[in-house]
C-alpha cells in the first residue's frame, strides 16, 4: 500500500472556498494533484482563488453559490458534473456565525439563518452528490463542524447547535452511504488564523488572548495546518475511515 497522497484524476468541490481554511484546502487539494470546484457566495473571489490553482498545473471552475439555498446547491452540482463529469471529493465547508451574544438576546430570524448555512446547506449537497458519486466509483465527504459543535462555549449557541446537528448527520450519512463507496468524516478545527477568526478578534477585545488560553498550545494555528487532516481523510490514507470525528483543536479545554 502507498502512503503518499496522490490526487491525480479526482475532482473536489469546497464550499466556502474562496477565503480562509477553505482557500487553503483548495490550493493544498490542487497541490496535491486534483482539480478543483471553489465555491462562495462573491464569484470574483472565487475566479481569484481559481487563477491560483491553475497557475498549480490544475483545472479550476468558480462558480457562485449559496450554501443556505437548496436551488443554487443543485446548480453548483450540475455546473461541477457538466464541466468535470464528476466529483470524487466534497468538503462541505461553508459557515457562518454572524453574532456571539447570549441566547435570550438571540432571533428566530438568525436560528433560521445559521441553521440554512451551517446544517441544512451542507446535508442537501451531501445528499445529493452521494448518489453521484457511487456511479464513478465512490468519494470522500468533509463536513466541516468546529470544535464548538463537540465542546459548546457561552455564547455560541446557535452556532454550536448547528454544529452539533451536521456532527449528529454525519454519523448517519456515512452509516446510509457506505454500501455506495462513499466514506463519510467530520473535521473538527479549533482556532485557526482565518477570515472569519482574525475580524472577530479585531472587533472582540480580548478574543484572540483568550482563545490561545483555551487549548494546551496556547496559541492559534496557521491556516495551511488545516491540510494534513484533509488531505488525510480525503486521500486512500483514510481508506478504512468513515463515520469519524478528526479533531485539531490545540488540546481545547473548555468542556
Amino acid at each position: 500500500m502507498s502512503y503518499q497522497i496522490d490526487l491525480r484524476g479526482k475532482v473536489a468541490l469546497v464550499t466556502g472556498g474562496s477565503r480562509g481554511l477553505g482557500r487553503a484546502m483548495v490550493l493544498g487539494l490542487a497541490r496535491a494533484g486534483a482539480d478543483v470546484v471553489i465555491a462562495s457566495r462573491k464569484r470574483e473571489n472565487c475566479e481569484a482563488v481559481a487563477q491560483a490553482v491553475e497557475s498549480l498545473g490544475r483545472q479550476a471552475l468558480a462558480i457562485a453559490a449559496h450554501a443556505g439555498q437548496t436551488e443554487s446547491l443543485d446548480a453548483l452540482l450540475d455546473a461541477a458534473y457538466a464541466r468535470f463529469g464528476r466529483v470524487d471529493i466534497l468538503i462541505n465547508n461553508a459557515g457562518t456565525n454572524p453574532v456571539t451574544a447570549g441566547l435570550s438576546d438571540l432571533t428566530p430570524e438568525l436560528f433560521q439563518k445559521v441553521f440554512e448555512v451551517n446544517t441544512k446547506g451542507p446535508w442537501y449537497l451531501a445528499s445529493r452528490a452521494a448518489p453521484r458519486m457511487a456511479g464513478h466509483g465512490g468519494g470522500a465527504i468533509i463536513n466541516v463542524i468546529s470544535v464548538a459543535g463537540l465542546k459548546p462555549s457561552a455564547g455560541q449557541g446557535f452556532y454550536a447547535a448547528s454544529k452539533s446537528a451536521l456532527h449528529a448527520l454525519t454519523k448517519v450519512m456515512a452509516a446510509e452511504w457506505a454500501s455506495l463507496g462513499v466514506r463519510v468524516n467530520a473535521l473538527a478545527p479549533g482556532s485557526f488564523h482565518s477570515d472569519m477568526f482574525d475580524n472577530s478578534a479585531k472587533a472582540l477585545p480580548g478574543l484572540e488572548d483568550g482563545a490561545k488560553a483555551a487549548n494546551l498550545q496556547k496559541r492559534i494555528a496557521e491556516t495551511d495546518e488545516i491540510l494534513g487532516p484533509v488531505l488525510y481523510l480525503v486521500s486512500d490514507m483514510a481508506s478504512f475511515t468513515t463515520g469519524s470525528t478528526l479533531v485539531m483543536d490545540g488540546g481545547y479545554l473548555i468542556l
